[in-house]
């Protein structure tokens, strides 16, 4: 049997959806997962990225023994999470974004306490690793503090702190700066790659919608999205596949009805994205030859939009995306609305 921390082989969900009695509805389907194979190896920091509703969660709740697979199976920490999950259970732990954990009348070193003696910790070692902890995450001062007098941030990082406090195999955290303002979020990334750094044979999976999060943070990510499992290499190794291609960024004026697909018809133009900003336009294009930028500017100024600026790029894990599912993932969010279960 292989030793990898997570391994999946064409592993599926379906959901079951009936309509209501009212209208008399057939039972309907909804695909969360297909066929999704994944390696993650020991010592590796593992990112799936993708938009909300694309399946991360489904994926998560699979893999922590929460939710039972339709086809396929999964392993962690080499147990079938089906077959086995008392297995797996005390060899992971799991935080997920904006959750509300713990016991409000407890402090946080009560809470973190608790947590630690569902696990068997021993009490002393437990409250040497909160306190490290929560001087890591900047919390400290919070110690003794009721976790229901935290704003929703501190609280996120009390929770963040109990994933770590048990020191799992397999950790998984599932959007876990969902909520965090720009400096928390910074401290939660610190604390992941310190902690993934101190020992080799730990292995983290991280969902997120954020590219500069996986960018700055993953060993390999894997792209997902409506439950498939599009691409999956080291970011930098994503990002050169593109490198073929020439990335600009325009600035304009307003678009007087110019649309995406009105410019992807154009000979040599891969994607466009346009985006309204305020007073103007911005335009991202992937062009598989630089000579392809004239066609573009041709178009604009037979529509009479401006040219208010022009960037030449490289390319980044926006641009990957874009170039997988034809969208960037801000506008596959709005295009789509999520299932609560994915």
């Amino acid at each position: 049997m292989s030793n990898y921390a997570v391994e999946t082989k064409d592993l599926g969900r379906i959901y079951k959806i009936r309509g209501s009695k009212k209208e008399n509805l057939e039972r309907s389907e909804l695909v969360a997962l297909e066929n999704v194979n994944l390696n993650v190896e020991r010592g590796e920091l593992f990112g799936l990225l993708g938009p909300n509703g694309a399946g991360k969660t489904t994926l998560i709740k699979i893999l922590t023994t929460l939710l039972a697979p339709t086809s396929g199976w999964a392993r962690v920490a080499t147990h079938d999470v089906s077959l086995a999950p008392q297995l797996v259970r005390p060899r992971i732990n799991m935080v997920s974004g904006g959750e509300s954990s713990g016991y409000g009348l407890l402090t946080v070193r009560e809470n973190l306490w608790m947590f630690s003696q569902f696990y068997g910790m021993d009490s002393k070692e437990a409250n040497e690793r909160i306190v490290a902890l929560l001087t890591t995450v900047g919390l400290q001062d919070r110690m003794n503090t009721k976790s229901s007098d935290l704003s929703t941030g501190l609280r996120q990082k009390m929770n963040i702190v109990r994933g770590f406090l048990t020191d799992p195999e397999v950790l998984f955290l599932d959007e876990p700066t969902l909520g965090l303002d720009v400096g928390a979020s910074r401290d939660v990334r610190t604390l992941i790659r310190r902690w993934m750094d101190a020992d080799k044979n730990r292995a983290l999976l991280l969902t997120t919608h954020h590219m500069v999060e996986a960018e700055e943070l993953c060993d390999r990510v894997a792209i997902i999205n409506k439950g498939q499992v599009l691409a999956c290499d080291t970011p930098a190794n994503l990002k050169k596949k593109l490198q073929r291609d020439a990335m600009f960024e325009i600035e304009t004026s307003p678009l007087n009805g110019l649309t995406d697909k009105k410019l992807e018809e154009q000979a040599k133009v891969r994607k466009a994205a346009l985006t309204q900003t305020e007073g103007g336009a911005k335009l991202e294009l992937i062009l598989a030859e630089e000579s392809a930028l004239a066609n573009v500017i041709n178009i604009l100024t037979q529509k009479n939009i401006k040219v208010l600026s022009l960037t030449k790029r490289e390319p980044t894990l926006e641009d990957v995306f874009m170039d997988l599912v034809g969208q960037r993932m801000e506008d596959v969010e709005k295009s789509e609305v999520p299932n609560e279960s994915q």
